[in-house]
């Protein structure tokens, strides 16, 4: 009976292993219906997308009924908990995967990519895509060293989408705002799927060694860190921007109005997402309410 309960908790791995392999599929499937304006291959990335969902429902199911039926305890415990959060990882990357897809189906016959960024994204799509290859084989390995390595390769995504944003607001941006618009969406695509990737190799290291990381990457509430490097904010489309034109106080001193300000506004009202950026007297700000 133990023996089958231990296959149970085996098979829940070697499967999330090939999801990440479905999923490392669709990233590098996406990209290259991206930047090679490829119709068919985006039509199967979003197809492939619900075989992924299929498979994540599968395992969460298995994984409650162990939970359920076995009341596992310490390291089965860990190895539990660790799969339903991989599990929805993955899937989540798979539906990135599918968005960047998309894009790239929208704006077929042409490339949703300008020349320009061609380089950068094709840089994003790598290293993350290698950070979905290093997360399966760290789980397929229980290797948590490898693991803990992921965190330099989220750093390198992280600058790449900081100077996507440095080159859509140079004052010289040529390509107009609907490809600023598909640009800002696919590096944060790719921005989140490397997000993932580093939550599974928390996962990988909590699985071996039980150590819990503080700080997953969750997107949810927290400000798109890229932005706030790059002098900006996300914040939803709904929300109200507001930029308040003053100097702070010191002491009892009045506040004094900037008298020069010369803004110049990106907004792109897309996925739920508003930019702004804006110009003041030797400052650059935006603040949102």
């Amino acid at each position: 009976m133990r023996d089958s309960y231990h296959e149970s908790l085996e098979s829940v791995v070697t499967d999330l292993v090939r999801m990440s392999e479905m999923v490392r599929d669709s990233v590098s499937g996406a990209t290259r219906a991206l930047l090679e304006a490829d119709l068919a291959l985006a039509e199967d990335v979003i197809s492939a997308d619900a075989k992924i969902d299929e498979l994540h429902d599968e395992l969460e199911s298995r994984c409650f009924t162990l939970l359920a039926r076995q009341a596992p305890v310490a390291g089965e415990l860990r190895t539990v908990v660790a799969a339903l959060r991989m599990d929805s990882d993955l899937a989540r990357m798979g539906e990135l995967a599918a968005h960047v897809a998309k894009i790239a189906r929208m704006r077929y016959p042409l490339k949703a990519v300008p020349e320009g960024l061609v380089p950068n994204i094709s840089l994003m799509a790598r290293v993350s895509e290698d950070m979905v290859v290093t997360a399966g084989r760290s789980l397929r390995e229980r290797n948590a060293h490898d693991a803990g390595k992921m965190a330099e390769n989220d750093e390198e995504i992280d600058e790449l989408r900081r100077s996507q944003f440095r080159l859509m607001l140079a004052p010289d941006w040529p390509y107009g705002v609907e490809a600023a618009v598909d640009v800002s969406l696919l590096g944060r695509y790719y921005e989140r799927i490397a997000d993932h990737a580093t939550n599974i190799a928390e996962d990988v290291i909590y699985l071996v060694d039980g150590d819990i990381a503080r700080h997953r990457h969750d997107g949810g509430g927290e400000e798109d860190r890229s932005l706030v490097h790059a002098g900006l904010r996300v914040v939803p489309a709904w929300a109200t921007v507001t930029v308040d034109a003053t100097m702070p106080t010191r002491g009892e001193h009045p506040v004094q109005p900037i008298r020069e300000i010369q803004p110049i506004t990106l907004r792109a009202r897309a996925s739920g997402v508003s930019f702004c950026s804006a110009h003041a007297t030797n400052s650059r700000w935006a603040s949102f309410d």
